[in-house]
């Protein structure tokens, strides 16, 4: 499976900010909000990705992650000349997937959950179909809602409903099988004139193959889309971190206990960072598996 971050857009919402550097290159408490998203997928063992920007922000997406050889990854890019939905970003890595199953996820949503790690292998093994992840919201008014029945399938998908027929909201990560790019490529432009995410699942659905994953008690789904949003998710990650002495969603640290990387090439990057709270918390990292040799947990 390969994986696809969308981190293109305008991010108007977080204007004036975004008039000058990318959504997803906005720190959300220690680190960029793109570790976020990219924490996810590794989770979810994917190792090869695709980071769709916008032409201006390109570089600056390069000169952060590189090539992703450090963290024992592949990242490839494209550029995304201007929104046109998220059902886009699949037309757009067509080539990049070939014939793969894929990942997608929006690179300003945050997830938290100890056994989120589970649910990602879980939606990672399905070799058929497609698996969306549902999150009970207050406002569901404002996202795509799935209606579930009793045994936790799929009935209905609307998009930003006035009178939603269930309080679960869609969230931004998606996984698919290969099926998805001939899918993608035959919705139409919506009224607001963007090929919309909730067609293609729509089209799974329609054939009884889309899966439902509930994020229940105990998980957080954050979107850092405005100001009030990313100041939120900045303070819960600072509360988590400070609290536990445990950095979140670190791809260094990642791909060190999953084996991607060794201990030296973790301690070298480690050293890149010195001068941070972030390079002291990667050297304590390295001290404490130096230690007892054990890199799990």
């Amino acid at each position: 499976m390969k994986g696809i971050i969308l981190a293109g857009g305008l991010g108007t919402r977080l204007y004036p900010i975004t008039t000058v550097v990318s959504k997803q290159l906005l720190p959300v408490f220690d680190k960029p909000m793109i570790y976020y998203p990219l924490s996810i997928l590794m989770f979810a063992g994917i190792r090869q990705i695709l980071i769709i920007t916008t032409p201006e922000d390109q570089h600056l997406f390069k000169r952060l992650l590189g090539d992703g050889a450090d963290i024992g990854l592949q990242f490839s890019y494209i550029q995304q000349e201007r929104p046109r939905g998220l059902a886009d970003a699949l037309i757009l890595g067509a080539e990049f997937i070939g014939s793969d199953r894929v990942a997608l996820i929006l690179g300003d949503n945050i997830f938290y959950g100890h056994s989120l790690p589970e649910i990602l292998a879980r939606a990672a093994a399905r070799p058929s179909g497609s698996t969306i992840f549902g999150y009970s919201v207050d406002t569901p008014q404002q996202y795509g809602v799935v209606e579930l029945d009793r045994a936790g399938r799929a009935l209905s998908i609307e998009e930003k409903p006035l009178q939603p027929k269930s309080n679960i909201a869609v969230t931004g990560l998606y996984f698919y099988d290969n099926d998805v790019v001939s899918i993608a490529k035959t919705i139409k432009p919506s009224a607001r004139g963007e090929l919309e995410i909730t067609d293609v699942n729509m089209a799974y659905l329609q054939r009884g193959d889309l899966h439902v994953e509930l994020l229940g008690r105990g998980f957080v789904w954050l979107d850092t889309g405005t100001h009030a949003a990313l100041l939120e998710a900045s303070q819960f990650i600072q509360t988590l971190e400070q609290r536990q002495g445990l950095r979140v969603a670190c791809p260094e640290e990642i791909a060190l206990r999953l084996g991607y990387i060794s201990l030296e090439q973790f301690k070298h990057l480690a050293e890149r960072y010195v001068k941070s709270s972030y390079g002291e918390y990667l050297s304590k990292v390295a001290d404490s598996i130096a230690a007892t040799g054990k890199t799990g947990g």
